[in-house]
């Protein structure tokens, strides 16, 4: 079909927009245009930024553009994403686009929806057509579209890479995107140049999103948007709750200065202690020499779990070891070699399921084991719902007290990154009557899209009973002192 010559310039000029996103948005939208939505609007600064640092990164042909976007309310971050779909499709053959969000009613209602007001708005808006759940190119519907799909973690694949040329992942809200997701997607980024991009407010202090900006920030362009820079937000509305809040609130954080909190609501283990514990400066010696050294085990029960040793002396943990898709016997001799090169004064060993045979087996060599059932009944009764509560908050006491987990350095040993995320995942409630800690279970973790908690909970179970203060396997002593409450034990 022969093209007439407006419709050949406009072909040309999208080509000409392919590394310059932010040209293409000056260019396709009405800017400033009488009777139009944008009669009287511009972009915002920190919109204008991220379009160029886009196309530099397309400019400099980068195996893949990662960049990560933390923003507070009404800062504009669902337009930019539209105006960059509209670009990738506009200015790609074929461009295939997948979109989601935290929740299916975000992605339908606000994020999809708000692609649609700048379609209609786009100079391109003849070349395709929006619907419900997809986003399409008149002529090649199937191969040249944007997909909007919500996550699961019973579905990962759905987010498997694409045989196209041109791929871009948006996802919005990512706070509440799970890792098993960002794997997939991870692995999927394998077509040179394509571009993975997350925004969304700093609702969670843990989760692949939080990570983009800390652990992982040396893969990612990273970028916080402060609410109080932006022109359409609400200037006296966010001065009135920095006033009712204070500045520092981990509220006013999440809803206005795009800052991730120090804890979320329900967490635990708030994330800057565990952060404290992983980057402060190293203790002497001399603090933890004359503690006893102690082993605890976590034995994995399925496919994607780990078997785990910690090896923790005192205030200090010396390793964590990490295997998987190991039978009991095979683990068990890994446990009795961690046991015999850490001269291991205590080993406490997760019991439950399979662990049992790990126990067993380590008894037939001779090794002392003490069994820990994280559903068994507390210590202190009246303060916990069972023994797995009274483990995580002595956990948090003890990294309170100056406990220190081995250093992450440069995005190293993936270990230890597990491990402070880990620490950080679960979520706490009370009893009904308000008096008893309970601590989230591992499937309830599972079915918000975390892994099970195998390198953190190899740490709590040094913790699950009370061994005494200059205690050594040589002498002969009871493993457990006589005070009977773990919390008054200084041995740990």
């Amino acid at each position: 079909m022969r093209l007439d010559k407006h419709e050949q310039m406009l072909i040309d000029d999208m080509a000409r927009f392919f590394d310059d996103p932010l040209s293409f948005v000056l260019y396709a939208f009405p800017w400033g245009e009488k009777g139009t939505a944008l009669e009287d609007a511009e972009l915002e600064d920190w919109q204008r930024a991220t379009l160029v640092e886009i196309g530099d990164g397309v400019k400099s042909g980068s195996e893949t553009v990662k960049m990560s976007t933390v923003s507070g309310h009404g800062t504009g971050k669902s337009a930019l994403m539209s105006m960059l779909i509209l670009w990738f499709v506009s200015t790609r053959p074929n461009a295939q686009i997948v979109v989601t969000a935290n929740t299916a009613t975000q992605l339908q209602t606000k994020t999809w929806r708000e692609l649609k007001i700048w379609h209609d708005m786009c100079i391109t808006h003849d070349w395709f057509t929006w619907t419900a759940t997809k986003f399409y190119e008149n002529e090649h519907p199937g191969t040249w579209y944007a997909a909007a799909i919500p996550w699961s973690k019973d579905n990962p694949d759905a987010f498997q890479g694409t045989h196209s040329k041109h791929v871009m992942v948006l996802m919005d809200e990512s706070s509440g995107i799970p890792y098993v997701i960002t794997e997939v997607v991870a692995g999927a980024m394998t077509t040179k140049g394509a571009i993975w991009l997350m925004f969304g407010n700093g609702v969670h202090a843990s989760g692949p999103f939080f990570d983009t900006h800390n652990s992982m920030k040396h893969r990612w362009i990273t970028r916080s948007i402060d609410s109080r820079d932006c022109r359409r937000t609400n200037k006296q509305e966010i001065a009135n709750e920095i006033d009712d809040y204070g500045i520092d609130s981990d509220r006013v954080k999440r809803r206005w200065l795009g800052q991730f909190p120090s804890t979320s609501s329900t967490q635990f283990i708030s994330t800057d202690l565990v952060k404290k514990a992983a980057t402060s400066a190293r203790h002497d010696s001399s603090v933890y020499r004359d503690m006893p050294m102690i082993l605890g085990v976590d034995v994995a029960r399925f496919g994607d779990d780990r078997s785990t040793i910690c090896a923790r002396q005192g205030l200090v943990v010396h390793e964590i070891q990490s295997f998987r898709e190991l039978d009991t016997m095979a683990f068990a001799d890994k446990v009795a070699l961690a046991i015999d090169s850490w001269e291991a004064d205590a080993i406490m060993i997760d019991v439950i399921g399979i662990g049992a045979g790990v126990v067993d087996r380590l008894r037939q060599m001779g090794y002392i084991i003490i069994e820990v059932n994280a559903g068994t009944v507390a210590g202190d009764q009246d303060k916990y719902f069972n023994k797995r509560a009274e483990m995580w908050d002595l956990t948090e006491q003890w990294l309170r007290s100056g406990g220190q987990i081995p250093r992450v350095k440069d995005g190293g040993d993936r270990v230890y990154k597990d491990l402070m995320h880990e620490l950080c995942v679960p979520k706490y409630t009370h009893t009904e009557k308000g008096s008893k800690l309970q601590i989230e279970k591992k499937d309830t973790m599972k079915s918000r899209g975390e892994n099970s908690p195998d390198v953190a909970e190899s740490l709590i179970h040094t913790f699950a009973v009370p061994i005494a203060a200059g205690f050594r396997r040589d002498r002969d002593e009871e493993y457990v002192d006589d005070r009977g409450q773990a919390s008054s034990v200084t041995g740990y």
